[in-house]
């Protein structure tokens, strides 16, 4: 593989297929992550998936394996709207990164309306459902071949 394509996930994403499936959807985030490998692998892309519930963990991923990575799709969960740590670490390690939101968070709750993220993402995708990971993973392929 020549490239690598973080996917990182944060706070209860690891409950998707169960947890509110008007909101997110039925699919699990293994059948996430396997779709995208499924899409990436061909391409010659190597897809590391990470998911914690915890601040922390997340930070230690992006930094351990943020240099070596061409891109990155970030799914922060509720941390988008709270976590400047979360920001700084992508923007520190310069990860090349499409902020993705299942739902669309400007229809939701106020607090979901701010992200600490998206300033420093080369793109946003809001409210396609699941289907918005493939789409990002769609994007970095095609700038490979730009």
């Amino acid at each position: 593989m020549n490239h690598k394509l973080l996917l990182v996930n944060g706070p209860n994403l690891n409950l998707l297929g169960t947890r509110e499936p008007q909101i997110y959807g039925a699919k699990s985030l293994e059948e996430i992550v396997d779709e995208v490998r499924e899409f990436c692998w061909p391409k010659g892309i190597e897809v590391l998936p990470f998911q914690s519930n915890h601040e922390g963990s997340l930070i230690d991923f992006i930094q351990q394996q943020g240099p070596g990575a061409a891109f990155g799709i970030v799914n922060a969960g509720a941390l988008t709207h709270t976590s400047i740590a979360l920001r700084d670490a992508l923007k520190g390690v310069g990860l090349k990164f499409i902020e993705v939101h299942i739902s669309n968070v400007h229809a939701r709750e106020e607090f979901r309306h701010q992200s600490y993220l998206s300033e420093i993402a080369a793109g946003l995708i809001v409210g396609l459902g699941t289907g918005g990971y493939l789409l990002a993973a769609r994007h970095w392929a095609q700038q490979l071949e730009a």
